[in-house]
């Protein structure tokens, strides 16, 4: 099992990373929160979930072990899968999700691309005792704000939208309308509130 990759950053998009290292360049899949906090680096250090099926090999990196344990504990519920996982932790911070998990706020999940009402009682139901014993995140967030020309935060928030599912079409609509509203936003968080509008 691969614990965690360290190399440098020879591409990166707010849905994916690659990560070269040892003359190999390894395809991430990562959160909007992780490319928030690697958008400024050269190199790091991504910590590894392996998705192994008979048709695919799929990595997915995180910034910080807290982030990697909140998606495991999603994905072992019945319904929600890794990408379903990853737009959660797109849309909330793992310490955004604790609180809505604990205060039961169904409205928060069924926001989320692909949570209905069921699979957003299902999260609270059964991550509710584990968070409020253990909790999902050890460390606090650290969000960056990176100044970006309007049309470069446009482009690379519609491209992120359309990596997690959404159309061309409906992903440009969102992003605009929030652009239009507060058009200063750094790219990340014009996706996640793109994704409160989808």
């Amino acid at each position: 099992m691969i614990e965690f990759i360290k190399g440098e950053i020879s591409d990166l998009t707010p849905a994916s990373v690659v990560l070269e290292t040892g003359g190999m360049g390894f395809f991430l899949n990562i959160s909007v929160n992780t490319f928030a906090e690697i958008q400024q680096l050269t190199s790091c250090r991504l910590y590894v979930h392996e998705a192994i099926r008979e048709d695919a090999f799929t990595l997915y990196g995180f910034a910080k072990p807290d982030e990697r344990d909140a998606f495991r504990k999603l994905i072992s519920i019945s319904g929600i899968g890794a990408n379903t996982a990853r737009i959660i932790l797109s849309s909330l911070t793992v310490s955004e999700l604790e609180s809505s998990i604990l205060a039961e706020n169904v409205a928060v999940f069924k926001n989320i691309k692909g949570i209905g009402g069921k699979t957003a009682q299902r999260i609270i139901v059964e991550l509710k005792d584990k968070v409020a014993k253990e909790g999902l995140s050890s460390s606090g967030e650290l969000p960056l704000q990176i100044a970006d020309t309007n049309k470069e935060v446009r482009s690379e928030a519609v491209a992120a939208l359309q990596m997690l599912g959404y159309t061309a079409a409906a992903a440009s609509k969102a992003v605009s309308s929030v652009l239009k509203q507060l058009p200063q936003l750094p790219v990340e968080k014009v996706i996640k509130e793109a994704l409160k509008l989808l």
